[in-house]
């Protein structure tokens, strides 16, 4: 009885934890294989060890997910041809995996290889903070940043404390999206919206590439349209007030214009006629001779 009331009371949480998607993503079409990963809170001298380690304070809120699960991870597949595809995949990295982006240089590194600090540049940093958007992050000691999610390789969602100075204690953080490109792109100012939005795109391939100038791929788009057509419409007519900035365009009236094969009825019907006018002008003279007769 005892394990039956825990089980029942993990699901209650996991209810909770998940903001009832499982249910959701269970009655989908073709979604098969809905796992949520079970884990235990972390304990709090874990976390105060990482403050104490990377001298930063966690967020509120992201300190209270941790002390209810440390770490997150759901994922669901869908069914093609009688095979199990893996597609949604929504992850936060633990308290012992949230390391820093920005490794220190190791003793055995070339004196004068490249690194990502070469890469920030002030014009760039300049620029980005044009037009009422945030100043982004900087690859060197200006900014303390901490991997949330590597996004399966198509870039990573960082947890981003900027204006930092050795030695004092940072408090400020943001949620950041650095792609493949090394270019940053904002996404919350909270923990518990980018949640919420992780949630909300259902851990869809290539998401966080909406909040871009780029957007996500096209194949990306088209899982998107179909297990997401309310948010993907709303993007659109965002993006256009038509609504159909990503729709094929292609008039195939105009672009195959003379590609249909429209002559041969129409030698057929110049033959017929040419016979009919032929047959016309032999009866017409034969006419002619009778009555000269």
């Amino acid at each position: 009885m005892e394990e039956l009331k825990d089980s029942l009371a993990f699901k209650g949480v996991a209810e909770r934890l998940t903001l009832g998607i499982t249910r959701i993503l269970e009655n989908m079409p073709g979604v098969v294989d809905v796992r949520f990963a079970e884990r235990e809170p972390a304990e709090k001298r874990n976390l105060l060890s990482w403050e104490q380690k990377n001298t930063c304070i966690l967020p509120e809120d992201l300190r209270d997910f941790y002390l209810t699960t440390d770490g997150f991870t759901l994922t669901w597949s869908v069914k093609l041809d009688n095979e199990c595809v893996p597609l949604g995949y929504m992850m936060i990295n633990s308290v012992a995996r949230l390391c820093p982006l920005l490794q220190p240089v190791s003793l055995f590194s070339l004196p004068n290889a490249p690194s990502l600090a070469d890469l920030d540049w002030e014009e760039n940093s300049s620029e980005s903070g044009s037009e009422h958007a945030p100043a982004a992050p900087h690859f060197d000691s200006r900014s303390r940043i901490f991997e949330l999610d590597s996004c399966g390789g198509n870039g990573k969602v960082c947890l981003v404390y900027k204006n930092c100075t050795a030695g004092v204690v940072a408090q400020q953080s943001e949620i950041w999206f650095l792609d493949r490109s090394l270019c940053w792109h904002f996404l919350t100012a909270t923990f518990t919206s980018y949640y919420r939005l992780m949630i909300t795109h259902l851990g869809l391939p290539e998401w966080q590439y909406a909040f871009t100038p780029y957007g996500p791929s096209p194949q990306a788009k088209q899982w998107a349209s179909l297990y997401q057509p309310l948010t993907v419409s709303c993007e659109l007519s965002l993006a256009d007030p038509a609504g159909d900035s990503y729709l094929n365009k292609l008039d195939p009236i105009k672009a195959f214009k003379g590609k249909a094969k429209v002559s041969a009825p129409k030698k057929k019907q110049s033959a017929q006629t040419s016979l009919g006018n032929s047959a016309k002008s032999q009866g017409s003279a034969g006419r002619q001779s009778g009555a000269k007769r």
